[in-house]
């Protein structure tokens, strides 16, 4: 760890007194203050970076979705999607390519103005249209690395927009979650600008962003006149900060400084509970790999190579490392998912196998392969990656493979993942190892397919597989969900066993609260839903 990253998670620390010390209203639910495991706030302009973490917090707390996620109900099965501000879509039976959505009536943005059709289109063109004068450079790669697929869009008349994709895709209600409405109003009032926008930002969410201190924290409060009448907040005031260093977000929830902290560190969590926290651990949609660079000129290109590095990790013991807040992972998809299918490789701890493999690829003691793997210090569903990467690299030590790491800032890292594996953001590594999500059916797309190379999407290794693909574009052209999970059973099978990545570990979600926090459930998603949190 960096000392200054350590030093600014201390700092945001430091500053939490003055923050507690604002009075709650006498019938209202209290102040959340929680600690993220980023080492910057995410941005607060409706397009969060810091991954999914910054969508956690920075996304669906102040502002809402075209299509929302279901965080409150069938905590036993990975989240599914409901309307947001579009009511309802449905593909155009005569061109699968052109969608028909309704837009949601009687919304006002947090300034006051209206949701409606226009404010849809103006938060498109900010995103897809590099001729608009809302056109946000910086931010609209983080949207459009998932959404892709997006050919047009059009006000069709005040209820209805239509959007239009390049290629049939069933599953795009789901990519729909990543895009959030910002008022036009507001940006217009601040200048036009979006870093202006940031620091008075207007959502329609169930929380209203009322102050910003860059580096430090965001406050929100509970947005009274929200749309969705269940969902109006309990909470008076919400809280969020950065601190990166596991440590010290255990001292300070601890201390009282929060009450809520991301990703406690394993060997705290035994005292923790004992102290009268609360300690949650959930399955969610995570896998943490390395997406191995499959081009000319890296070790990884040559599949046994690939296969052998798969065999050669001790998932059990990592797992045992992290105190069981982790379960091994042998795909993307962990094999209770109907998504795993039949894959034809059984990934275990086999040195053995490892070390044969290697040598039917023609490396051995005196011809070791030789990579090196960008790590980040820390970031959103990255867990504990400075320790979990030295345990690892004993494993690869023990059957001659030589792997170096190249540590990086978890902004740096998400950057890199965007861009093409001999672009200089990718600093020359043969693999990146990030924490990644399968949280809606096309997931596999935009990871595995020939269409997904980056930078246009997340296909960061350039994994080439026909067959996969093949599989890939069928399960998504079709509208029947058997169809749909059969195909994508499939893909998956084959993307294990050719080891497109080397399958590593799925989190468990940790997080540790005060005693006081009441009314959390947690569920299978990266995201939560605090509207019906309070704290005493």
């Amino acid at each position: 760890m960096e000392r200054r990253q350590f030093l600014a998670g201390a700092a945001a620390a430091a500053s939490l007194p003055a923050l507690s010390a604002a009075p709650a209203r006498a019938a209202g639910g209290g102040t959340l203050r929680i600690a993220m495991t980023a080492a910057d706030l995410p941005t607060s302009h409706g397009i969060p970076n810091n991954g999914f973490e910054g969508f956690r917090f920075l996304g669906y707390q102040p502002y809402d979705a075209l299509v929302n996620w279901d965080l409150r109900n069938n905590p036993d099965k990975p989240a599914e999607i409901k309307a947001g501000l579009f009511t309802a879509w449905r593909p155009d039976e005569a061109n699968p390519l052109r969608w028909i959505f309704t837009v949601r009536k009687g919304v006002k943005f947090h300034d006051g103005s209206d949701f409606n059709a226009d404010a849809v289109i103006f938060n498109l063109r900010r995103v897809y249209d590099d001729k608009s004068p809302q056109y946000d450079a910086t931010a609209s790669p983080i949207v459009k690395a998932a959404v892709s697929m997006v050919a047009g869009f059009e006000k069709a008349d005040d209820d209805t927009i239509v959007m239009t994709t390049k290629y049939p895709f069933s599953f795009f209600p789901w990519l729909l979650t990543r895009v959030l409405m910002v008022s036009p109003a507001q940006w217009e009032a601040v200048g036009k600008n979006w870093a202006e926008f940031a620091k008075k930002p207007s959502g329609t969410g169930p929380f209203k962003i009322t102050r910003v201190v860059p580096g430090q924290y965001i406050e929100m409060v509970r947005n009274d006149d929200y749309w969705d009448k269940d969902r109006i907040p309990k909470l008076d005031k919400l809280v969020v900060l950065p601190m990166p260093e596991t440590t010290t977000r255990v001292a300070a929830l601890r201390s009282g400084q929060v009450d809520w902290i991301e990703v406690p560190a394993p060997d705290s969590i035994p005292s923790l509970k004992q102290a009268g926290f609360t300690v949650t651990t959930h399955p969610y949609p995570h896998t943490w790999p390395y997406v191995l660079n499959t081009e000319e000129g890296s070790a990884f290109k040559d599949v046994r190579v690939r296969q052998a590095i798969n065999y050669a990790i001790d998932r059990e013991g990592l797992c045992q490392m992290l105190n069981g807040i982790a379960k091994p992972a042998v795909g993307l998809y962990s094999p209770d998912s109907p998504f795993f299918g039949t894959p034809t490789q059984q990934y275990k701890y086999d040195p053995a196998k490892a070390k044969a493999l290697l040598a039917e690829a023609g490396y051995g003691p005196n011809n070791p392969v030789k990579a090196k793997i960008m790590i980040s210090t820390s970031g959103s569903g990255q867990m504990l990656p400075i320790p979990m990467n030295e345990f690892l690299q004993q494993n690869f030590a023990a059957v001659g493979m030589q792997i170096d790491f190249d540590v990086v800032e978890w902004g740096t890292m998400l950057v890199g993942i965007r861009s093409d594996p001999k672009a200089p953001q990718s600093h020359g590594v043969q693999g990146v190892n990030i924490s990644l999500s399968w949280v809606d059916p096309s997931t596999m797309f935009r990871y595995y397919a020939k269409d997904s190379f980056s930078p246009t999407n997340y296909n960061w290794g350039h994994y080439d597989s026909q067959a996969a693909t093949d599989l890939l574009k069928a399960a998504q052209a079709t509208f029947d969900p058997a169809e749909q999970t059969k195909l994508l059973a499939k893909a998956h099978a084959q993307v294990v066993d050719d080891a497109a990545w080397l399958f590593i570990v799925h989190d468990l979600n940790p997080r540790a609260m005060s005693k006081k926090v009441k009314g959390f459930t947690p569920v299978q998603s990266w995201f939560v839903d605090l509207t019906q949190i309070t704290v005493a």
